[in-house]
């Protein structure tokens, strides 16, 4: 690479670097830490545990966010000494360790060019999932227990806390449904790109004579309601059912009637709880997760309405992505068009490619 080429490129780095600076807001990042670290060495801060939990998690958040910017910007400005050092010594251990270095900023450049891109109304907050087997039998429930794993996997590797709120559990094996939240912030605008239905294609492991089988997997993606958000629910809409939590196979897990179901009878949204120890706390969990439903459907109903006068506008479609395991391995984003050649590291979590393409995508689509 030459040496006006490498000065060019470093300058385009270094601009796109003060975009992302500018966007991220680091002085408005770095009062909000100190804030936040004003918060945390309160005495009183963990006579209220969530409370305590929210703000620990938020300024750890919002820490490494800055320090990631900073290690970005100053790897940035590295590059140009280092790049220097090998012309001068005109040597080419040198100049291939600048050259590979020059590769991982731009990988992670991009990578932190995607976070700006998530400036929705709710894309800073915490996620629930939810997942449900859609058609394929067995085989669906299978892949709705993959999925499950999937994500947890991938929050796992980024450090990411994970609760499981319910799991409904097939007969055979997998899950009919599953919901979890993931709470980080970005949860939300970062995973929604994943709602939709998710297709799987490969030879069953469930049928005796090894025919290849199509399953499908819905997955729908919530923010977490916050204490601003205008969400009232009469109690009288509400039909609550209270019944003995189960593992898988059906067998029981709990010997009081704890899990709580809480049906909304003008929209017939149905949500449970099973994760809690008490009656009490799957209640309020049950009616969290009822109220993300409740806003996600009032947001859906004023997004059709904008499309409407819009004359048409961006349509998500259902099915999103296909796996597919037999007659060859790939799994391609069927919007983005992102492949990979390899379902088994997906599956296994690896799914950063997918969120960056999928966030690019929808920001497109916006336009």
């Amino acid at each position: 690479m030459a040496v006006v080429d490498v000065s060019e490129e470093l300058k385009s780095l270094s601009s796109t670097m003060e975009s992302i600076e500018a966007v991220l807001d680091l002085d408005k990042l770095r009062a909000d830490i100190a804030v936040l670290e004003e918060q945390a060495a309160a005495p009183s801060l963990w006579d209220n545990p969530d409370e305590a939990q929210k703000i620990t998690s938020k300024l750890s958040h919002l820490q490494a966010e800055v320090r990631k910017a900073e290690a970005l910007r100053g790897r940035i400005d590295d590059l140009s000494v280092l790049f220097e050092m090998a012309e001068e010594e005109d040597d080419p251990d040198t100049r291939a360790e600048a050259e590979a270095e020059l590769a991982a900023v731009k990988k992670a450049l991009d990578e932190m060019e995607v976070r700006t891109l998530l400036s929705g109304e709710y894309d800073a907050r915490e996620a629930l999932v939810n997942i449900r087997a859609e058609a394929g039998g067995v085989d669906a429930a299978d892949f709705a227990e993959q999925l499950q794993r999937m994500y947890l996997r991938w929050a796992e590797r980024h450090g990411y806390k994970t609760e499981l709120i319910e799991t409904s559990y097939a007969e055979e094996a997998g899950i009919k449904s599953t919901t979890f939240s993931v709470q980080v912030p970005y949860a939300y605008g970062t995973l929604s790109v994943e709602q939709g239905t998710h297709r799987l294609v490969r030879i069953s492991p469930f049928d005796n004579q090894g025919r290849r089988q199509t399953s499908f997997a819905g997955v729908e993606v919530l923010p977490v309601v916050e204490q601003t958000d205008h969400i009232d629910i009469d109690e009288s809409d509400l039909r609550i059912d209270v019944y003995r939590s189960s593992g898988p196979g059906g067998q029981g897990v709990n010997t009081t009637d704890s899990a709580v179901r809480i049906t909304h009878l003008p929209t017939g949204i149905v949500v449970s709880c099973q994760n809690e120890r008490s009656q009490i706390q799957n209640k309020a969990t049950a009616m969290n997760v009822l109220q993300a439903k409740l806003l996600e459907r009032q947001r859906q109903e004023e997004r059709a309405k904008m499309d409407a006068l819009k004359d048409g506008g961006s349509s998500w479609g259902n099915q999103m992505r296909s796996y597919v395991l037999h007659p060859y391995q790939m799994v391609k984003d069927l919007r983005t068009e992102y492949e990979v050649g390899n379902p088994q590291a997906v599956l296994d979590g690896e799914i950063d490619g997918f969120l960056e393409a999928g966030i690019r995508w929808r920001k497109q689509q916006e336009k």
